[in-house]
Order: C-alpha cells, then structure tokens, then sequence
C-alpha cells in the first residue's frame, strides 16, 4: 500500500523508483499495489503535485506502478484519463493482470471448495501455535536484574497477576485486526504455571483512580512472584487518535511503584503498547527486577508473556523504535515530520531530530535494543574492504559538508543514480552461544558513514537476520550488500549520494566491525 506522504520530495503512490524499482524489484513483488484511501486526493489537493488535474493525478499514479486505488478517483477520472490519451488501455490491463493473478492464485474463481472455509480449518492447534510462537519471538527482554527470570515454576507457586492488562483479550490485538479463534489471557496464560490472585489495580489504561491500588498491593504481598502488567490500548493509540505524551496514562505509574515496594517476591513489569513509553523509574527501581514489552501480542499473547517468563521461549526480541525520554514530547512539533536534527541560536530553535539514525540525545531503551537468557559473542569475516570506482567523463563529484576541511577527500561523494552500483562487500558472521540456554539472536548490521561528514546520518540498518544457537554451539550467517543502497546516504537537498572514505560496518551493538572504503579514480 502506498499512503498519502512523500519521499523525497514526492508523493509515494506517484513515486515510479520506490513503486517499479523498489517494491516490484528488489523486493520481488508478484501481487498488486493498492493506495490508501485518500491517497490521490492528498496529492491534488495537498502536496497540488505538479498542478496535476483528477486525469493527471491518474495518470501519474498508474504508470507509476498504483494498481488499485482504495478511493474514488479510479472509478471517476480513469476512463477520461484513457479518452485523453494520458494512460493507454495497455496500462490499464497491466494493474488488471496483477489483480486477477491474485485473485487466482488465492482461489476467487475456484467456487465452493474455498467458500466452504471456516472456522474448523481456521482454528486449529497448528494456527495457534503460530500465533503463540509469532508473539514469543516479538516479546523484548528490557531488563532482568540479577537474573531473576526464568522463574522456576516450582519456587514460585502462588502469583499475582496485576494491572489494567492483566486480564486482557480484544486489547492483545491492537487495531486493523480480524476476528481471532479465541483469546488467551495473561490470567489464563500464568495460570498453567500456578495459583493466580488477580487484582485490576484499575479500571482501565485510562487509570483515572486509585481506589484499586490498596487491594492490588495486598496481593502482592501474598504472592510468591507479582507479575504487573500495563500498557494503552486504542483508547489512546490508534488511526486519528494520537497520544499527548510518553507517559502511562493515569496513576498507572502510582499503581506500579505501591505494588513493587509491596511486594514480597520478586516483579516483573509487563508492558503492552505499541508506542514506546517513558518507563525510566521502573528501569532504575530496585524493587522491579524485570521487564518486558510485549507490543499487541495477539491472541495468544497471554500464554507467550507466561512461557517466557517461566523459561519455556527464551526471549531474543528486539526493539523496533527508539524509547524516548519523556520530555522529548516537549521537543518535538508534532506537525513537524523532520528526521535531521536542527541547531539555530540566532533563532532559539532546537529540534533534536527522530529515530535512531539522527536522534543522538539520551533514551529509556535505544532502538534494537533486547536482553536474553543466555549470552552471545560474534565473530567476522569481511571479503572486500576495498571499494574502487572509476569515474567516466560524464559523472561529477557532489559537494558535502564536513565538519573539518582536512577530511575532505577530493572527491566526497557522486550521485547514485549516476553509479553502475553493481560491486558488493560480503560478510560471514559466526554467532555463538556462551551461556547456558538455548535461544536465538537477531543479528544487526549498521552501516556508519566516514568521519567527519555533517548533516546526514549517525548509522542505518543495513541487514538483520534471526538465528538459533544451541547453548555451547555456535552457527554462522552470511550478508552481502550493495555498496550504493548500504552505504549511500541523503544529502540536505534530498539527493542520494555515495561517500567516498571509509565506511563503518557495525555489528550489533559495535561489539565488532570493520571498514570499508570507497574510492573513486579516473
């Protein structure tokens, strides 16, 4: 689905590079591109792309690749746009063979064998299974002091299960789902490792009282281990409903800290959001000795949270997006949609900049951050650090800003679009497991640009994959990147070029990297 912003510049669903190159080529699309809804009316009458008429605006959009549109400008302008000689019937038929193909392959005209479909060929212990592990291997591992998870279910037989998400079900699913088979709750789910007291501690996310809190500490303090689990819902992050903070709503925060300083075993804090929340106090406490996130698990996200707390999944989950500070809300304009940092005294403007490739403030939890049960060290084994590029009389070096003059090469940087882009550098990474349990490791690969160059990036994800290691064993993976889509980077005028110097490819956390270097010559 392409939506209704733009990249560089231009409207996504008119975007032919990003539509036909990207999403068709790189990345071997056989089915249909669909807008979102208001996608072609956001481009007329918002972005007014190239005073583009409805016939236009049509026009545009299905050469570049847009094969359904979700709203009414298909239906309305497509016909004058082919009378008009804009769009040809040939194009037309294009989308349409990519609609039917789909329409095939997922049986539309096949009759009653797929209509007959239901409930008994969805509903099955493989499907929930599914289900559970998908949530498992989503669920990240913020902090275990000293190790206290895995709990060991024969030590720890009587648990509260606290919070406004304790008993959650429609919640679990987040928005933009379908009808699941059945709900498991984190009641349900902890209840096959033992006795479970439940208390809400409130109402709901909202939390607007803490009338609830005292019975929720008095089980805490009976409980051999007290599991909190808290969050939002859609009632505070959904489609047209945006948060004001990042904050848990409410006395959410009260309810925590009066239940972890009652209780007499040990706590574990359990988050459902899908948004990152200002959880510092929690990660500092010394009366919470655990924490997970659990995003939207789904509908056996009970019985996930449950398995991983009691060591039947070993979480190896990272996250997806940086956990900012609280005070980063105040920072930001929210209509302000900006990447790159801003510094401007003279004009007492500040912007910090947003996600993990510019944000270089402080944060609760970095993005790709993740904990597990066992340990894992790397080992790498680059095959080319040496990138040379001949220049042909037609291609020019672009202009970048350094932040010292004497690392500027000769040559800084040249278009992508004006690069061949065909020479790769490889890299065998050997993962292996020094702990004691068996789990799996979600391998990162950053690219960093060379030193001194301004304005651009601090590092992009470059490649990433999960693998499983046995305790004691070790496996290896392999990558093998394009130079210009791994290392190429946006100028300020929106440009993408390639640096030439050395480039940092960094491994997970920068526990190990190497260099690569490109040079250009003629």
């Amino acid at each position: 689905m392409c939506s209704f912003n733009r990249i560089n510049g231009v409207p996504v669903c008119a975007d032919k590079k990003l539509m036909q190159d990207t999403i068709r080529g790189d990345w071997d699309l056989h089915g249909y591109i669909v807008s979102d809804c208001d996608s072609i009316e956001v481009m007329v009458d918002g972005h007014k792309w190239l005073g583009d008429t409805q016939e236009d605006a049509v026009s545009q959009v299905l050469k570049a690749g847009l094969d359904l549109d979700c709203g009414d400008y298909y239906p309305k302008s497509l016909k004058k746009s082919v009378m008009q000689g804009q769009v040809s019937e040939a194009e037309v038929d294009k989308s349409l063979k990519y609609l039917y193909v789909v329409l095939m392959r997922l049986g539309y005209f096949d009759g009653s064998r797929f209509n007959s479909l239901g409930k008994k060929d969805i509903c099955t212990h493989e499907n929930f299974e599914l289900a559970a592990e998908a949530a498992k291997q989503g669920i990240v591992l913020l902090k275990n002091d000293n190790e206290t998870l895995p709990l060991n279910s024969s030590k720890y037989k009587k648990l509260a299960v606290i919070g406004p998400h304790g008993n959650a079900t429609k919640a679990m699913i987040g928005n933009y789902a379908g009808v699941p088979c059945r709900y498991v709750s984190p009641i349900e789910g902890f209840s096959a490792f033992g006795e479970v007291k439940y208390e809400m501690g409130c109402g709901d996310v909202a939390c607007k009282n803490d009338s609830l809190i005292f019975p929720a500490m008095e089980a805490a303090r009976e409980a051999d281990a007290t599991i909190l689990v808290v969050g939002l819902d859609l009632s505070v992050e959904s489609e047209g409903r945006d948060r004001v903070d990042l904050l848990l709503p409410g006395y959410q925060n009260l309810l925590i800290n009066q239940v972890s300083k009652a209780s007499k075993g040990p706590v574990i804090l359990v988050i459902m959001t899908a948004g990152g929340v200002d959880i510092s106090f929690a990660k500092e406490s010394t009366n919470i000795q655990s924490i997970l996130w659990a995003g939207y698990p789904g509908q056996e996200g009970g019985r996930a949270i449950a398995d991983i707390v009691f060591g039947k999944h070993n979480p190896g989950g990272r996250l997806p997006l940086t956990w900012y500070e609280a005070e980063y809300a105040n920072l930001v304009p929210m209509t302000s949609m900006t990447l790159r940092p801003i510094a401007n005294p003279v004009a007492n403007l500040s912007y910090p900049g947003r996600t993990y490739k510019f944000f270089n403030g402080s944060t609760v939890y970095p993005f790709g951050y993740g904990l597990s049960y066992t340990n894992f060290n790397y080992k790498i084994a680059p095959s080319k650090t040496l990138i040379k590029i001949k220049l042909n009389k037609y291609q020019h070096c672009s202009n970048l800003n350094y932040e010292y003059n004497d690392d500027k090469p000769y040559c800084p940087a040249v278009l992508v679009d004006d690069c061949s882009c065909e020479q790769e550098f490889r890299v065998a990474i050997t993962v292996k497991n020094v702990g004691k349990m068996d789990g799996s490791e979600v391998v990162i690969v950053y690219s960093k640009p060379p030193k001194g160059i301004t304005e651009t990036h601090a590092k992009q994800v470059i490649g990433f994959e999960r693998v499983f290691v046995q305790a004691g064993g070790e496996t290896k993976t392999k990558f093998r990147f394009n130079v210009c889509k791994s290392l190429a980077i946006v100028d300020k005028k929106g440009y993408k070029v390639l640096p030439s110097g050395l480039h940092t490819i960094m491994v997970g956390d920068a526990n190990v990297s190497f260099f690569v270097s490109v040079q250009y010559y003629k």
